[in-house]
């Protein structure tokens, strides 16, 4: 980050105090005025609900310009990661700043391979939730117990307890995830498969049983490879912003992770792709489509169309221009004539890429329809859409957390408020109310 000129101060003068804030630029992108000094010498602050225009943190990991469609990853393109690259290449590069070179990426790799297996004791934790708990509840709990398991990875002043600590997040999330949906439905736990890749393992570990042999298909491999390439981060969204304030606190990393977790769970955020299939539950039949297509235009009606547009991308999602290649192979392979959402999510696709009301507003198909999609065409349920969602996003949480602890300037999270409650009034007592 730089300082602009002198000349390009901005000056606030506040009851007959003045005050010059320097404009900071970063390597791209809009500057940002640094409002650091404001309350300190004006004793007056900021009024922003949801962050919207203030920038929380200097990072140098993800990058998004949401007007020309553009998410970069330490510089390299999203379609070019997703598209040449692997997800554990993308964890390193998110990690470390730079693709590996294949020492270092073997390295990498083996490290994660021989750290997916989960202390056995976890077992217990798991039989002590409901059988028809939500997966993301179990996900909060188990991620969260994690530091009682590895205390000796907790210290986060220790660069070696980080880096292990780092390690064993990326490693045990899909084994926690997977332990979770065979929870659900009542099936053995499966350990992990050393000779398989990360997308591999974490398929083994949801559909094999121990009766018969799983065959994994390398389209259905490579297609949920993508989906976590492309979930791995997003700058500074809502759970990424919960992991590093909870971090800012120096609470552990298995308590900041399942922190992001929760906050991953809401509907308004993790929750889109599940989102999607409930709306096309909805619509029911592909003769009814038109009939919810004009709901959606209609200003007056509340009915929403999940999966399209996007709050930070004002053109076409990145993410989704790759997805949408995976989702089709998919369904090429799979077959979507004995599932109507599927056949209902194809047409209306086609509607949206046509219709020049979509096309007018850019309300383009964004990651989550094609990844919903995806994941119901694989077999997963609903439930678990949000917890491939977190196994994907735990690779940019660690990044984050990582990057926030090393950073000089960083301080415990402390946002002000607009107080608008009752002024100092005098007790009452109960007699006299």
């Amino acid at each position: 980050m730089s300082n602009n000129s002198s000349s390009e101060k901005n000056k606030i003068v506040f009851n007959g105090k003045e005050l010059k804030l320097e404009t900071l630029s970063g390597s791209v992108g809009p500057s940002v005025v640094d409002i650091r000094s404001l309350y300190s010498n004006l004793g007056i602050f900021t009024y922003d609900p949801g962050y919207g225009s203030t920038g929380s943190c200097e990072s140098a990991i993800t990058y998004i310009d949401g007007e020309k469609g553009v998410l970069l990853h330490r510089g390299y393109p999203i379609d070019q990661l997703a598209n040449k690259s692997s997800f554990l290449e993308v964890a390193y590069l998110l990690l470390n700043g730079e693709l590996p070179k294949k020492p270092e990426k073997d390295e990498f790799e083996n490290a994660i391979t021989f750290h997916t297996m989960v202390h056995e004791q976890l077992i217990n934790f798991y039989r002590g939730f409901r059988r028809d708990a939500h997966p993301m509840a179990i996900m909060v709990g188990v991620v969260g117990a994690l530091s009682a398991f590895y205390p000796d990875s907790t210290n986060i002043n220790d660069p070696y307890e980080r880096l292990v600590s780092s390690r064993r997040l990326i490693a045990k999330i899909p084994t926690i995830a997977a332990m979770a949906y065979k929870y659900s439905l009542g099936q053995p736990f499966n350990y992990p498969q050393n000779n398989l890749s990360y997308a591999e393992n974490f398929l083994h570990m949801c559909f094999s049983v121990p009766a018969e042999k799983y065959n994994i298909n390398p389209i259905i491999a490579n297609a949920m490879d993508k989906i976590l390439i492309l979930h791995a981060d997003h700058e500074q969204n809502a759970s990424t912003s919960t992991v590093r304030i909870s971090g800012s606190s120096g609470a552990n990393p298995f308590a900041c992770i399942a922190a992001g977790i929760a906050s991953l769970w809401g509907p308004a955020h993790g929750g889109a792709n599940e989102a999607v299939l409930k709306m096309l539950s909805e619509i029911g039949t592909v003769d009814r489509i038109g009939e919810f297509v004009g709901k959606a235009k209609d200003k007056n009606d509340p009915f929403r169309l999940f999966g399209f547009g996007h709050r930070v991308y004002k053109n076409y999602d990145p993410r989704a221009a790759v997805m949408r290649v995976s989702c089709h192979e998919v369904l090429e392979l799979l077959g979507v004539k004995n599932d109507p959402l599927l056949e209902i999510a194809m047409e209306l696709e086609k509607i949206a890429l046509n219709d020049e009301y979509f096309i007018e507003k850019k309300l383009y198909p964004n990651v989550d329809f094609y990844s919903g999609i995806i994941l119901k065409a694989m077999g997963f349920p609903t439930d678990m859409f949000t917890v491939l969602f977190a196994v994907a996003r735990t690779v940019g949480w660690v990044a984050q957390w990582n990057e926030m602890i090393t950073d000089p300037v960083q301080r415990i999270g402390r946002p002000r408020q607009l107080y608008t409650g009752e002024i100092k009034r005098d007790f009452v007592n109960l007699d006299k109310r």
